[in-house]
């Protein structure tokens, strides 16, 4: 088949003749809710697969573990896992398959929406065996990722443009939050807040298609029973509205924690990206140790959620100390709470970091829910007031830890009540939520998928203005097509060069590129014609320092916020050796970002 999408006999191929049939047959509107509905669909059937695998794995692995006693397997598993996980993705995939969403994010905001063909497979297995092994990460992100690719590859099979590629990817990403957690509500308020995507006509109806598949079809492939089991203990009432707001600062509080101890390991990790043995030993060393230590920590977490959820009794929560050192040591039950809490960041930088591949979700899940029931079994330890449910509360932690981690409150409040049915406590969920992202935002602006991006400037956002810059890219402005000058050519040279200049600023270059200065034409008009001058002068005499410049990896904020404090009409671009690139015309700049505002505002 030719590259053109024709056939060697010089007819078109059968997608190419589909693709015309669709645009003279079949509205634009209707196409978007067909390739929505097909969305949904696989993204229903990578989060059955995944999970699948998962506890199969996990299952084959530890079904023979004593609950009496610490198991010394927990030692090996993980790092088994986390290198099996690395030779995936570096001889098979060849590509960095990490933090799931922000790659989803980054493709959005620099990519035009375009994720590579393996995303749509790649994430679940390497996923299944990090978490399957123990890996102490979250499916839900590689999940998201390969709903988004699906979508996004869809799309470009279809040569769609980037604003309906962008619905596509919003259209995975929704289905496969929906899908994991049978919570289609939550799947598009997800996209609204974490992906950021505008809820435009365009692109809510497809969402919504998107999510209401993904969700009808996992009740198909696993039934009725929800990933959480979880009922009231007992009617929510005002007077616990002090230990709510406390427990919402306390989940915006460890978000904080989370988000600042993730960052910081990530860099430590980072040192060693060139060396993947290295990281190994670090990582799998500390996951395992952690592991064994705290066995809670095996895994996505869920059981031990679940134990939090539905445990009434002190009997029943003390089976969270099950397989450890602190087995049957009820008095240890608050202190292995909390080391638990603390230790889980950790534990899921070891396994992100050591080579394993997953996300934060469902740590920010798991965090959460030892939070509210810390935070509770406190409250109620010290009788500080009115006594308040442990279940209850961790529930509401994990509502409270989601907001926070990921600055999403509606997230954290329809996720937690469509995944337990708790919607007798929406108005503490919202109390706890609220408060806990009113804390987290005093400290940290981004969260804790978008904070990376936002560091260079890459994040897209609801503010058109801003988003209209991220869109933009510094490549697509620079002009590279210069006349540059050496410091010794005479004024009668640079004539010369002026007339087939198409700018009006000469760079003066040495021998190596790098910038000297530059001749502006204007500032030069009193001698440029003046011919008994042509061999007085030369460049580096007429040339000037340009009124700034700009490094090639600038931010689209950066540059317009330069052009706009020097009034100038042409700034230089050099890399990091100061060597000159090109050009940025104002007039052109303005163009482009008028033209992209513009396409921004038509729905």
């Amino acid at each position: 088949m030719a590259v053109d999408g024709t056939t060697g006999a010089g007819q078109p191929s059968l997608l190419e003749r589909l693709h015309q049939w669709r645009e003279a047959h079949v509205s634009e509107r209707l196409f978007m809710t067909v390739l929505a509905l097909v969305v949904g669909f696989f993204a229903a059937v990578a989060a059955f697969v995944l999970h699948g695998m998962i506890n199969l794995i996990a299952s084959l692995l530890t079904s023979s573990f004593e609950s009496s006693h610490a198991n010394w397997l927990y030692l090996v598993y993980p790092v088994v896992g986390i290198y099996l996980t690395s030779l995936f993705v570096r001889h098979v995939v060849r590509d960095d398959i990490s933090h799931g969403i922000t790659r989803i994010l980054s493709a959005i905001s620099m990519n035009k929406s375009r994720l590579k063909p393996h995303n749509c497979w790649s994430s679940v297995i390497a996923s299944a065996i990090t978490i399957g092994f123990g890996g102490s990460v979250g499916a839900e992100a590689p999940i998201v990722l390969t709903g988004s690719a699906i979508g996004s590859n869809l799309g470009q099979m279809f040569h769609l443009d980037r604003k309906t590629l962008m619905t596509l990817v919003g259209c995975g990403a929704a289905g496969a939050i929906a899908g994991i957690f049978k919570a289609p509500i939550a799947g598009l308020v997800f996209t609204l807040e974490v992906l950021l995507i505008d809820m435009t006509m365009s692109s809510l109806l497809p969402i919504l298609v998107s999510c209401v598949t993904a969700t009808c079809f996992t009740y198909i492939f696993s039934g009725g029973a929800a990933l959480f089991t979880f009922h009231v203990d007992s009617e929510w009432s005002v007077d616990r509205i002090p230990a709510s707001l406390l427990l919402g600062v306390s989940c915006g509080l460890v978000s904080l924690y989370f988000i600042r101890t993730m960052s910081f390991a990530e860099g430590i990790f980072d040192r060693f990206k060139e060396r993947p043995y290295v990281r190994l030993a670090i990582g799998g060393t500390m996951l395992s140790l952690l592991i064994f230590l705290f066995p809670a920590l095996f895994g996505e977490g869920y059981n031990s959620i679940n134990l939090l959820l539905n445990g009434k009794t002190e009997a029943d929560w003390n089976h969270i100390l099950d397989s450890s050192l602190f087995s049957g040591q009820v008095n240890m039950l608050i202190p292995y709470v909390a080391l638990v809490l603390l230790f889980k960041v950790f534990a899921t930088s070891a396994t992100n970091g050591g080579g394993g591949c997953g996300g934060t979700f469902a740590p920010s899940l798991f965090i959460g829910c030892l939070t509210g029931f810390l935070v509770s079994r406190l409250w109620n330890q010290y009788e500080v007031g009115v006594y308040v449910p442990e279940k209850n509360f961790a529930l509401l932690g994990m509502a409270g830890v989601m907001s926070g981690v990921m600055h999403a409150p509606l997230t954290g409040i329809f996720l937690i009540a469509e995944l337990t049915g708790g919607y007798n406590l929406l108005l503490p969920l919202m109390i706890v939520s609220v408060s806990s992202y009113l804390t987290i935002i005093m400290f940290e602006p981004h969260s804790i998928y978008g904070s990376r991006l936002a560091k260079q400037g890459r994040l897209l956002t609801h503010h058109t203005d801003h988003a209209a810059l991220t869109l933009m890219n510094l490549e697509s402005v620079i002009e590279r097509d210069y006349m540059a000058v050496l410091p010794d050519m005479e004024l009668g040279q640079i004539v010369n060069k002026v007339s087939r200049s198409r700018s009006q600023v000469l760079p003066v270059l040495d021998g190596e590129g790098t910038l000297l200065g530059e001749v502006d034409i204007v500032k030069i008009r009193n001698v440029l014609f003046r011919i008994e001058l042509y061999h007085r002068f030369t460049a580096s005499q007429l040339m000037q320092e340009p009124s700034a410049t700009l490094l090639d990896t600038a931010p689209m904020s950066t540059v317009m916020k330069t052009f706009e404090q020097t009034g100038a009409e042409w700034l230089p671009v050099l890399n990091v050796d100061s060597h000159l690139i090109g050009y940025i015309s104002r007039q052109r700049l303005y163009t482009l970002y008028r033209k992209m505002v513009h396409d921004m505002s038509e729905d």
